[in-house]
């Protein structure tokens, strides 16, 4: 028999026989497709940087050029030649940026290149030897009242250029190239949004001396974000299948506060975005959420506000054991990344090192479902090519169920 879900006709899995969209569904419900599914720019934490891509297309003999998706962190567009070569599963959908609220170029000064996104916060690379852009000026900073807050200018989510076509994009994925896409956002994190907006030391400050400006900045985003969400989830209809959060609860070592002090401040916000999420999706809809560092602790709190979907499993940093995570936690959450050690294996081991690592987190994660192989967030400038495809072809290798 099968089953028709968002338009899209699922086989029966005894059959085996899966196209993307199918294998990454199978994988979402804690069920093993025919394999591992694989995402490559599906998100914007799980792609490549414009450099490395350019240099993979070499080493591969791919001609299309290479374009950059995103601006700040100079991830690129992964290009159907590669979504064929590698057999990716999953596309990205994302809204359109209305002309008035695009990057704004403020030129070069003291060696960098400054921009300005429509949030007021501008970012700077290095002329020389840049990768991507980091933070340079916070435009909250100054505020001290909640009147602060309420009397800035905050992006206009509901302009309808956002949406244009997002549902003919969807539609061609999930009905003619059968793949799985995952919906993207209008902007980072909350609580990473607001940090950034009034810069680190300034908001960790006000979490324990100012909570009630914390609290109305949380508001503002929140209101933003689910303005976003109820016009993008209306437009794209009954075929969205992933919405993708995000926000970076941790450092290499632990958490950027105290569990109790996120849980108290921090927590609520999300439970709330999650909730209004699923309650106005057409059909069943995964939250995936991107949480950076040393995150163990957070893990039973993002259960229960609603995760479904945990990114990327950042290997590398204290506590974050596959194995233990797979054990604890595999029936409730599934893993989208984790796949091998982005900071010191894959740029600078060598391919037999990424294939052993890599074996081993496919390993601890793949048995039953659960998990989708992505890189550990963008796969960053500098990283051979040789290593990119170590890693890819041990998925090709053991990836099957």
């Amino acid at each position: 028999m099968e089953e028709k879900t968002r338009g899209c006709w699922l086989s029966d899995p005894m059959n085996k026989k899966f196209n993307s969209y199918e294998r990454v569904v199978t994988a979402l419900q804690h069920k093993e497709p025919d394999r591992i599914p694989f995402d490559l720019g599906g998100t914007m934490v799980t792609g490549i940087n414009v450099n490395a891509l350019k240099s993979l297309k070499n080493y591969l003999g791919l001609k299309e050029p290479v374009r950059v998706k995103d601006t700040i962190t100079q991830m690129a567009c992964t290009g159907d030649d590669v979504i064929d070569y590698l057999k990716v599963d999953v596309k990205n959908v994302g809204p359109n940026v209305p002309e008035e609220s695009r990057l704004k170029d403020l030129g070069n000064k003291g060696g960098y290149h400054i921009i300005q996104d429509e949030w007021g916060m501008q970012w700077k690379r290095p002329l020389k030897g840049g990768h991507y852009y980091d933070l340079h000026k916070s435009p909250l900073s100054y505020v001290q009242t909640i009147h602060d807050v309420e009397n800035y200018s905050w992006p206009d989510a509901l302009d309808p250029v956002r949406y244009k076509d997002l549902k003919k994009k969807a539609d061609r994925i999930v009905l003619e190239e059968k793949k799985a896409y995952v919906l993207g956002r209008m902007s980072s994190g909350m609580w990473e949004h607001a940090m950034w907006m009034t810069g680190y030391e300034k908001f960790f400050m006000d979490m324990y001396m100012n909570p009630e400006v914390v609290q109305a900045i949380m508001e503002k985003i929140l209101e933003v974000k689910m303005q976003y969400w109820e016009r993008a989830l209306k437009a794209v209809g009954e075929n969205v299948l992933v919405a993708s959060c995000a926000d970076d609860l941790g450092t290499q070592t632990g958490l950027l506060v105290d569990l109790h002090l996120y849980k108290e401040l921090i927590w609520p916000f999300h439970k709330r975005l999650f909730e209004f999420i699923k309650k106005k999706s057409d059909s069943k809809i995964y939250i995936f959420f991107h949480n950076d560092g040393a995150i163990m602790k957070t893990i039973p709190l993002l259960i229960d506000a609603g995760v479904d979907i945990l990114n990327p499993f950042q290997v590398n940093c204290t506590g974050m054991n596959t194995k233990k995570f797979k054990k604890e936690y595999g029936k409730d959450l599934t893993i989208w990344g984790g796949s091998c050690d982005s900071q010191t294996i894959m740029p600078y081991g060598t391919p037999q090192e990424v294939k052993e690592e890599t074996r081993r987190r496919m390993d601890d994660l793949m048995s039953g479902g659960g998990f989708i192989f992505a890189p550990i967030h963008v796969i960053q400038n500098g990283v051979p090519p040789e290593n990119i495809m170590a890693w890819w072809e041990t998925l090709q290798e053991y990836g099957r169920y």
